[in-house]
């Protein structure tokens, strides 16, 4: 990487800090000048290993559709302090704490990805669709309950999705808080106001157990759900998972947990986002949301944008296999590559003017749900999640304004809001 071009070091130092995040408008303004004058480039910030910042759709498209050539199981598949990528190898080689589909390559990836593909895909999910409008309609009804303002992102958002997937996965009603609980730990775990510690942590060993503990519980719930399913089979995808066999064998202990995991939080967490991210928009501006109150108005165009608007999933790293070239650039085997869909989703060579929200993009190239083999399992189901709760929420509100000011998460993968708070009329 030595006579590669470099980002400033005020940019590079922004792409691994959770606050910059958290704060956003700043972290537009840096990856639009990286765009512009330094779309593929090294940056080197002090207590991570340099890595490369690809910051344009094309370079990320190229990237996500060849993994052979740029592969996940590597090395880790978040950015990571060195240190605690160090401390994590001692105990698992691979370099992953987790090792679920986000962290396979193939052949692995695709034999796990087919355990559970068909319960993703739209028709499995159109019968489905009965029982996640009934969870929107209590949703909503417990919106309306609340007096005419409430925290969206924590008293709506968070919680519908969870529902619909935990209902999916097989976990009882009564265990949904705990699923909430260590997610948010999970994916917060930069956030002194969602981590384990409710603390800010400057020490990388200090974060590292906190996510091992973390890990840890998810693991002990997920062993006995296992033995249950296998004693006691339903019709849920936990039982899926429990009796599944790769290679002729039932899935090892590591990379079954790894999947639990990756289904029970990725699958809410990310759509939570995005949902939140609509209704943000919506109270913004009172002439989109009586475009989209009535039931029949199409809200596929609304839903693709807020996808994008929010980029739920803010990157993820590949490690290039061979030397090769990408963007103009010479890139050497070993390198670690950062993809910056937050700076993809906002390039303005794919999306005109794309610090609007506008529900209008046609086409909507967005890739909040990434791109290729590793593409979002469950795309489908949060599309629809989020359409069916528009369709039941919009023509039971009469209308909805910001009660204060939205605030994001500290975090530099998993973001999104992490407080709406907004006021509104019944209809």
């Amino acid at each position: 990487m030595s006579d590669a071009p470099k980002l400033p070091t005020d940019i590079a130092a922004a792409l691994t800090e959770p606050k910059a995040y958290g704060e956003w408008a700043g972290l537009q303004d840096k990856f639009a000048w990286a765009r512009a004058n330094a779309p593929l480039a090294v940056a080197e910030v002090p207590g991570f290993d340099p890595f490369w910042a690809v910051t344009r759709h094309a370079d990320i498209m190229e990237v996500s559709r060849n993994n052979k050539l740029f592969a996940s199981g590597i090395r880790q598949t978040t950015l990571t302090q060195t240190l605690i990528d160090q401390a994590v190898r001692t105990q698992f080689p691979d370099g992953h704490l987790i090792r679920s589909l986000v962290q396979m390559d193939a052949p692995d990836h695709m034999k796990y990805r087919l355990l559970t593909q068909t319960w993703f895909m739209p028709k499995n999910l159109r019968t489905l669709e009965d029982r996640i409008r009934e969870i929107a309609r209590e949703t909503v009804d417990h919106m309306l309950s609340l007096g005419g303002e409430c925290d969206f992102a924590t008293d709506v958002a968070l919680h519908y999705p969870l529902r619909v997937v935990m209902n999916i996965l097989g976990v009882p009603r009564e265990d949904e808080p705990r699923m909430l609980m260590l997610t948010q730990q999970l994916f917060g775990s930069t956030d002194p106001e969602l981590n384990r510690a409710r603390a800010e942590v400057t020490d990388p060993m200090q974060a590292l157990q906190m996510l091992q503990f973390v890990i840890a519980d998810f693991e002990n719930y997920f062993k006995a759900l296992t033995e249950d399913r296998r004693k006691n089979p339903k019709e849920d995808v936990a039982t899926v998972l429990a009796n599944a066999k790769v290679n002729g064998a039932p899935i090892p202990d590591r990379e079954l947990n790894g999947y639990y995991i990756i289904v029970a939080t990725a699958g809410h967490d990310t759509t939570s986002a995005s949902t939140a991210g609509a209704m943000m928009e919506l109270a913004r501006n009172p002439a989109l949301f009586e475009r989209y109150r009535a039931a029949e108005v199409d809200k596929a165009g609304l839903i693709e944008e807020a996808v994008r608007w929010t980029t739920p999933v803010q990157h993820f790293m590949r490690s290039a296999t061979e030397d090769t070239e990408l963007g103009g650039q010479k890139i050497k085997a070993g390198d670690w590559l950062m993809l910056c869909y937050v700076s993809g989703n906002r390039d303005e060579a794919v999306f005109p003017d794309p610090m609007t929200f506008n529900p209008d993009r046609t086409p909507n190239n967005q890739i909040a749900f990434g791109f290729g083999g590793h593409v979002c399992l469950g795309q489908h189901l949060a599309r629809m999640e989020m359409r069916i709760l528009m369709e039941e929420l919009l023509p039971r509100l009469k209308s909805v304004e910001l009660a204060g000011e939205p605030a994001r998460a500290e975090s530099i993968f998993v973001g999104g809001l992490k407080r709406l708070p907004i006021r509104f009329q019944a209809a």
